[in-house]
């Protein structure tokens, strides 16, 4: 089930928010539910129990404890999940995009306003959830990583480090043999060092005692592993043909 939490502190706007999401959610034939909350500090201190949303629907325009104060909260919990602003004045849009919005909407919220957005939320969520992920527990919370954007991954001492494409780096607390184990699953993975493991789909090239990836990070090879390693990526692509 979709989990959605809607957070308003003006009642009527909360009740009206949560009558068009049943409207939506019915219409489309969606299995969802949603929590309400009147200030953003609710919100937060369910998170802080380890509750969970797969959208976030906040007012901007609230006392104390801003609804862009309650999405860095939430980002420290949960990196990728699609926020909404709802809100009256138009000055937080630039600032909306710091905390990675997916939408921001000028009330009076309407039915087709919200359906609209609702539609661009819910294809997101089921193109990424088409995708093979794998889910952390990191420095910065909860996180998703999805299998296509991640180089390699290595190990720090106690940590795990997992080198996105994007040149960012997730570090994680956890026994590299646990990150081993899921990870080899995919069949995409292969561990040319034991202190690393490689993602065959960015390999740019392999030399000697070093794998080179498209990132232009540089992997090492542990002696006397170069030709097994060379035999599965070569394995790999034929399989791809």
């Amino acid at each position: 089930m979709l989990q959605i939490a809607v957070c308003d502190d003006n009642l009527d706007e909360l009740a009206k928010m949560a009558q068009l999401i049943n409207q939506y959610c019915t219409t489309g034939n969606i299995d969802c539910g949603y929590t309400a909350f009147t200030n953003g500090f609710e919100l937060v201190s369910a998170l802080e129990t380890g509750k969970r949303f797969d959208i976030y629907c906040l007012d901007i325009m609230m006392p104390g404890f801003t609804g862009i104060e309650v999405a860095r909260e939430i980002r420290n919990f949960d990196r990728t999940a699609p926020l909404i602003f709802f809100t009256s004045s138009p000055e937080f849009a630039l600032e909306s995009y710091s905390v990675k919005a997916i939408n921001y909407v000028l009330k009076p919220v309407t039915r087709e306003k919200l359906f609209y957005t609702l539609d661009d939320v819910m294809e997101k969520v089921n193109r990424e959830a088409d995708e093979d992920a794998l889910i952390v527990k990191s420095e910065e919370g909860i996180q998703r990583i999805l299998i296509s954007g991640l180089t390699h991954t290595e190990a720090s001492g106690r940590n795990v480090l997992y080198h996105l494409r994007s040149g960012r780096v997730i570090r994680c607390l956890e026994p590299f043999s646990a990150a081993c184990e899921r990870l080899l699953k995919y069949g995409c993975f292969i561990r040319p060092h034991r202190s690393y493991l490689v993602n065959m789909q960015f390999v740019d090239t392999i030399r000697n005692r070093q794998i080179t990836l498209q990132t232009r990070s540089v992997v090492p090879v542990a002696q006397g592993r170069a030709r097994d390693i060379r035999q599965q990526y070569l394995n790999y692509q034929m399989e791809g043909e």
